[in-house]
């Protein structure tokens, strides 16, 4: 019976569904903080040229979305979990209502997501052609683009137009994929402290909406809002036009919201909130950035440890993976991957930096140099 149990076990684990979703979601977090640092980078250089660069940033409406990245505050980090307790109050009542709405917003979200997870392919497949990457054309009101965004992002609409078409779950799963990376290369936690305060507060959001309420509202309000469905907007646009054959042809979409992977078994899947992934991932991001940050500033490098924050931290979002999975095995009922997700994540980190001697110094704005911030472009939410 125990020899059962486990094989059971390991069976499990070894689901297809299951080890892609595990196995995505650290590469998308892994990549996401290393796009990360290619910006800090990028921010350096425009500040050492940032007269030669006045002109792109006062003729740019659209491309200034992604020409700065974002810092959350203290305030933000307390703050948001009600707000984001508020918008599944509002898909749970409203989504009927609204779904043409949010699928829309959606799809302009993900364009532009997706066009940035592209960029480097697209950086790369010009270069060769002769282009200059850092060669900018004018859109008008639009703003300023250089010819691999404009590449990247014709191509990103292209595949928006084809899911929406199609309502196929692996583009679903790719505009997700590109969602969770520019926003863990674009939003910045500062400090351990926000860190500590913003993943407490979804994980008590977590816990609470997958828990528990089913008790006031009679319906898992989390589970539902994930799963499901909205009209599609070709067949919203054909029922005004009185375009039958588009309205009945359109299949139903579900919104890249999460990472979706059937499973062996007939009839089920894995899925995996966006959030599951990209709130953790900014904090293996923001230690990342702070491993680096120590690197340059220590005296002896060769003193320096080998394993850093960053793979510390890494290995507990594994273990707390897969942990969540084992988990909703168990109780075969859905679970909040936060509740093992952040104490597998922050524990080490706030161990670690307390025996190196690093917490108080990451706590509170741990970038500075020479008693000023580490300088870069940073943008409140």
């Amino acid at each position: 019976m125990e020899q059962a149990i486990e094989h059971h076990w390991f069976y499990m684990l070894l689901d297809t569904s299951r080890m892609l979703t595990i196995i995505i979601s650290i590469l998308l977090i892994v990549y996401g903080s290393f796009r990360a640092l290619g910006l800090d980078s990028a921010c350096k250089t425009e500040n050492e040229s940032s007269e030669g660069q006045e002109q792109d940033k006062n003729g740019s409406l659209l491309s200034g979305v992604m020409d700065g990245f974002q810092t959350i505050t203290t305030a933000q980090a307390i703050f948001l979990p009600i707000g984001a307790s508020c918008s599944l109050l509002i898909m749970f009542f409203f989504f009927d209502t609204l779904q043409f709405f949010f699928a829309l917003c959606t799809a302009v979200l993900a364009t532009v997501a997706f066009s940035f997870l592209l960029l480097p392919v697209c950086q790369g497949l010009l270069k060769p052609c002769g282009k200059n990457n850092n060669h900018k054309v004018s859109l008008g009101f639009c703003g300023r683009f250089t010819f691999a965004e404009l590449m990247s992002l014709l191509f990103s609409a292209l595949l928006v137009m084809v899911w929406i078409l199609t309502g196929h779950w692996i583009l679903m799963d790719a505009l997700a994929m590109g969602l969770c990376v520019s926003m863990i290369a674009y939003i910045r936690l500062p400090s351990l402290k926000v860190s500590t305060l913003l993943l407490t507060g979804l994980l008590i959001y977590d816990v609470f909406w997958v828990f528990f309420s089913a008790y006031i509202f009679k319906a898992n309000v989390m589970v539902k809002v994930a799963t499901q469905q909205a009209g599609n907007p070709v067949a919203f646009v054909a029922n005004k036009l009185n375009l039958n054959s588009f309205m009945n042809s359109s299949p139903q979409i579900s919104l890249p919201g999460k990472l979706v992977f059937p499973s062996q078994e007939r009839g089920r899947f894995s899925m995996l909130g966006l959030g599951d992934i990209v709130m953790p991932g900014l904090l293996l991001c923001f230690v990342m950035r702070y491993d680096k940050y120590k690197k340059m500033q220590a005296q002896a490098p060769e003193t320096e440890s080998k394993i850093t924050y960053f793979h510390c931290s890494l290995i507990g979002y594994i273990v707390g993976l897969v942990t969540a999975t084992v988990a909703s095995e168990v109780y075969k009922a859905a679970q909040p991957a936060l509740l093992y997700l952040v104490p597998f994540t922050l524990l080490p980190i706030l161990i670690m930096a307390y025996i190196k001697g690093d917490l108080r110094k990451m706590w509170q704005d741990p970038f500075i140099v020479n008693g000023g911030i580490l300088k870069a472009k940073f943008m409140d939410v």
